[in-house]
Parts: structure tokens; sequence; C-alpha cells
């Protein structure tokens, strides 16, 4: 399987959760792409630099794309990259929990990485009284 991810977000956010995952794990066992969507962006623009992102990205296994917030710009950038051909399931609320736990069950096929995303992303919110 070689599914590919691509993060969608708002500035400053994707990058920071590829260099962490990075950092963490070394060498990432699936091609994360990303693109930052910045504030005063035109869809259109936005739209052909993600695309050309998730382009390179996708495989004959599908990409999953990750949005940090959903309802926002980069979300509704994903969702309208959705619908141009490639092969892709969004899961929205990106955090470094949902990545990580994507990045180790690379073996998965799409639908599967889209259900691991949001248990992880579930999983990865704890309240810490102590």
């Amino acid at each position: 399987m070689a599914v590919g991810v691509l993060l969608v977000t708002h500035a400053g956010i994707g990058h920071a959760h590829r260099a962490v995952a990075e950092r963490l794990l070394g060498k990432l066992p699936l091609i994360v792409g990303v693109y930052e969507l910045d504030f005063d962006a035109a869809l259109e623009v936005a739209l052909a630099q993600a695309g050309a992102i998730l382009r390179k990205v996708d495989s004959a296994d599908g990409v999953l794309l990750l949005t940090d917030l959903y309802g926002a710009s980069p979300s509704r950038v994903g969702k309208e990259l959705s619908l141009r051909g490639s092969r892709v399931r969004r899961v929205a609320g990106l955090s470094l929990p949902m990545l990580l736990r994507v990045l180790n069950h690379a073996e998965y096929d799409l639908d599967e990485l889209a259900r691991i995303a949001a248990s992880g992303g579930r999983n990865g919110v704890v309240v810490d009284d102590g």
C-alpha cells in the first residue's frame, strides 16, 4: 500500500506537524505533502497550488487529506480537491496524535487510514488532572 497524505491547513500548522513527525519517526513511511493556506489566498489560486501537491502525493491507493478545522477555508479547499477526480478521503481536526497514528499504520488502505486518523485524533485528547 502507498496511500499519500496531504495536510491542508492554515499557515504555520501543516509544516510544523510534518517536521515533528519526521523528528520522532525519522524517514516517514508515507509521502506527506503540505499545503498551508494563506489567510488572504484566492480560492482558485489555492485550489491550483494544493491540487499540484495532491497530484505529487497521489498514488493508485489514494490520498488521505487531513485538515485542521472543519468548515474553515482549508477544509473547503480539501472538499473541492476531493471532487476533482483523485480518490480522496478527508478527515478534519488535524493533530499530532492523528498524524502519528496514521504514519504508524501505513500498511492499511485509504478507508481504514481515515478511520485510524479519526481514532488517533479522539484518543489523543486526554484530561490530565494530575
